[in-house]
């Protein structure tokens, strides 16, 4: 009796670990299968090498780029090489990426940008939030942008027991924001534990010096975040649930969530065409080649645009798709005045007339 127990124990285990397997897989999309689709007139951006994780634009066509993020789980090209952040011109005929300045007291060294996002106060001021992981951890930096002398001057460093593991963020004023948590654990190996057995413990977290509190939970992993043009409308990436939730934004900053629209690819970043509301992403369309990184079998990329996201059927295009060869583990698509920008994790980036 104690031997046909032991049986059924091991059985049910085994059927169990099974099931989270192919769960785990589905959620990474490691059995997709792509071939490339690339756009005619598109070209490496020369000075960057080692990632372009997220990417902002100004209305006057400068381009922000956070570079250099070291990601648990994820190759970094340079281990040793801290994070900076990038300006690009998109008005100039053959934009290049600067390094921006950034005051002093700052800890540079320890400098790991992750997601970013910008806000223009009603003075023309431009705040720009940065998502930082100092030593693995979780913190916000707000900067102030002095275009100037193409420098950043910061401002102050926001942490709270609310924000543990950030991914992205999206300003709502010169001092408040949303926050997605990719992760409900801080430690690598329950992170682990977490993403296979696909708990859904991660959220969105409202910001402000006055108030923090948790405006959208039950993600698979939380990852990009933004906002409509008007203000009214919230859009968040599940990564790993192959989504994104389209909430509505209340005046006392909570969110009410309107829709879930399913895709075929791991949403990392989503971008927002301030004139039409298009939706862009950058996508990885097997999450399995990004973590595991074999030089034989890299690392995709994937462009999705999404128009008519608030009507009953929205379009989603598939707008570019690479298989590692140009650029590996695409996180971050956005538009200006024709332009296509394409940000990596750690990898190049890409520019592409549309």
């Amino acid at each position: 009796m104690g031997k046909l127990l032991a049986l059924a124990i091991v059985g049910v285990l085994g059927a169990l670990i099974g099931e989270r397997l192919m769960g785990f897989r589905h959620r990474l999309c490691a059995s997709r299968e792509y071939k490339p689709k690339r756009l005619p007139n598109c070209h490496l951006i020369k000075g960057i090498e080692t990632g372009s994780e997220d990417i902002d634009i100004l209305p006057n066509g400068l381009a922000f780029i956070s570079s250099g993020l070291k990601y648990p789980g994820i190759v970094s090209l340079a281990p040793n090489k801290r994070g900076e952040i990038l300006l690009m011109d998109l008005k100039e005929d053959n934009p290049r990426p600067v390094e921006l300045r950034i005051s002093r007291g700052f800890d540079l060294a320890s400098f790991n940008p992750h997601g970013i996002s910008l806000y223009i106060d009603d003075d023309d001021t431009v705040y720009l939030f940065v998502v930082n992981h100092p030593h693995q951890k979780s913190t916000v930096e707000l900067f102030k942008f002095v275009e100037d002398d193409n420098s950043l001057v910061h401002l102050k460093t926001i942490k709270h027991e609310l924000l543990p593991s950030v991914n992205d963020i999206v300003a709502l004023s010169p001092d408040s924001f949303y926050a997605t948590n990719d992760h409900y654990f801080t430690e690598l190996i329950l992170i682990y534990l977490e993403t296979f057995l696909g708990l859904t413990w991660t959220n969105v977290v409202y910001y402000s010096p006055k108030e923090v509190k948790e405006v959208a939970s039950g993600f698979y992993s939380a990852n990009g975040i933004n906002i409509s043009p008007d203000g009214k409308y919230v859009y968040v990436a599940d990564a790993l649930g192959l989504s994104i939730h389209i909430f509505e934004k209340h005046e006392n900053l909570s969110l009410t969530p309107l829709k879930v629209l399913p895709v075929e690819s791991v949403v990392d970043n989503i971008s927002v065409d301030p004139s039409t509301g298009d939706l862009w992403l950058g996508c990885h369309p097997n999450a399995m080649k990004l973590m595991s990184h074999d030089p034989e079998n890299l690392p995709g990329s994937e462009v999705l645009r999404i128009q008519g996201i608030l009507s009953e059927k929205p379009v989603v295009t598939q707008v570019y798709v690479d298989d590692g060869s140009v650029i590996q583990g695409s996180s971050v698509a956005n538009v200006y005045d024709n332009q296509l920008l394409i940000g990596t994790v750690f990898h190049r980036a890409l520019r592409c007339e549309l």
